[in-house]
């Protein structure tokens, strides 16, 4: 019992004599402030690295390659060999001109006969499979 009472007044102690050194300290004066060092000769500022004119980025020559579309696909974009880039430029004129994209989510296409035939007969194709199903038809 004794050891107990002990035990359970030493955190008690160790806590008052935490608070007692704190309150006791008196206010450490704070040493004269140092005069600053003597400079060494500074080194160059850097200047900002100067920013190069941005420089076009060079298509990638696969996009770029002209292809024949296939007899149904030359309905809507014509039957001129065009790169893959401008095919999906006249498709997707060709959809706002008809406004055949979907109201309500406008990443559908509502095809039309020409745009079904491209499409393998789908009536709705999202805009994302719309380019899977395009390059099907270009040689």
């Amino acid at each position: 019992m004794a050891t107990a009472k002990k035990a359970a007044k030493k955190p008690a102690a160790k806590k008052s004599a935490a608070k007692k050194p704190a309150a006791k300290k008196p206010a450490a004066k704070k040493p004269a402030a140092k005069k600053a060092a003597p400079k060494k000769a500074a080194a160059p500022k850097k200047k900002p690295a100067a920013k190069k004119p941005a420089a076009k980025r060079k298509p990638n020559a696969a996009f770029m390659k002209p292809l024949t579309p296939s007899a149904m696909l030359a309905m809507v974009v014509g039957n001129s060999p065009l790169p893959r880039t401008e095919v999906t430029k006249k498709i997707w004129d060709y959809i706002k001109k008809n406004k055949l994209q979907d109201a309500v989510n406008r990443r559908l296409i509502n095809a039309d006969e020409k745009l079904r035939a491209v499409f393998g007969g789908k009536s709705k194709v999202s805009m994302f499979e719309m380019t899977k199903l395009v390059s099907n038809h270009l040689k």
